[in-house]
């Protein structure tokens, strides 16, 4: 049975207890991370934490503090033994009235940690026909209001495919359900930049600096017509893209996608707080 961190208290999965009036439940009114666990260490916590920040700001939540989720944290992973896995944080708005308002009773913080399959060394994607709004308010904002995430991957998944690829509203590549997208075109690793309305993924961040991928807006249509492309996230790192709507890329992994590959990982080896 798992443990998990409630608030401050440690407690069996059993015993975990959340309010029906938890304004995460009733609105979606959180904010998230997930880290990747190697060797009993989250890896990035740095990154994701500052990330936490942004999107506890963005959202109007209270900025938890760091220390107490690193202790958080690492109660977690002790009490379950995780040498290996991912460790989730969740911050919600708590308990609040039956509406959109927020209560004044401050917010309810859970870790929860938990293995991790391994991912398969390449997926296809298909194409979604909802955008993501560049301009909405949660835009660039990891908050737990995943509902059209939810509706999206198993728009893919009917399809065949393992991730979904939004657009924007003015037609550009965006993201996945949980990951950013680089693609090569012509020899070039772009990836679009932020203000596409993709979320600045702790990974996409670190591939960019390991790699001389640059950010540039694209049309949608460029990821189905790229010579290799790939999708980075913390639980994937970094994953080929084999076909795009059943029409499968030139090469998964390309030379791009594996230099990454190798850079990333290599990454991972001397630091695990890059």
């Amino acid at each position: 049975m798992s443990r998990v961190w409630i608030d401050g208290v440690l407690c069996d999965e059993s015993d975990a207890r959340v309010s029906p009036f938890d304004h995460g439940l009733l609105t979606g009114d959180g904010v998230f991370e997930t880290l990747k666990v190697y060797d009993r260490v989250p890896f990035a916590a740095r990154r994701h934490l500052e990330r936490l920040d942004v999107s506890c700001r963005g959202l109007g939540l209270p900025v938890a503090d760091h220390g107490v989720l690193r202790e958080a944290m690492a109660a977690v992973i002790e009490a379950n033994a995780l040498d290996s896995g991912r460790i989730r944080i969740t911050l919600t708005g708590g308990v609040s009235p039956l509406g959109s308002e927020r209560g004044d009773g401050g917010p309810l913080i859970i870790v929860a940690g938990g293995p991790l399959a391994p991912w398969p060394d390449a997926t296809d994607v298909s194409v979604v026909p909802w955008p993501r709004n560049e301009r909405g308010a949660l835009a660039g904002l990891k908050t737990t209001s995943y509902g059209e995430n939810v509706v999206a991957l198993a728009y893919a998944k009917e399809r065949g495919a393992g991730e979904a690829i939004f657009g924007n509203t003015i037609g550009n590549l965006c993201e996945g359900t949980g990951t950013n997208v680089f693609v090569d075109i012509g020899g070039r690793l772009i990836t679009p930049p932020l203000s596409a309305g993709c979320l600045a993924g702790v990974t996409r961040a670190l591939v960019l600096e390991v790699t001389d991928a640059v950010e540039e807006d694209l049309p949608l249509s460029a990821l189905a017509e790229a010579d290799e492309a790939f999708l980075s996230s913390t639980t994937r790192e970094v994953q080929p893209i084999r076909a795009v709507d059943g029409r499968g890329l030139p090469a998964a992994p390309g030379p791009l996608t594996t230099a990454a590959a190798e850079a990333f990982t290599a990454l991972v080896q001397r630091d695990l707080d890059p």
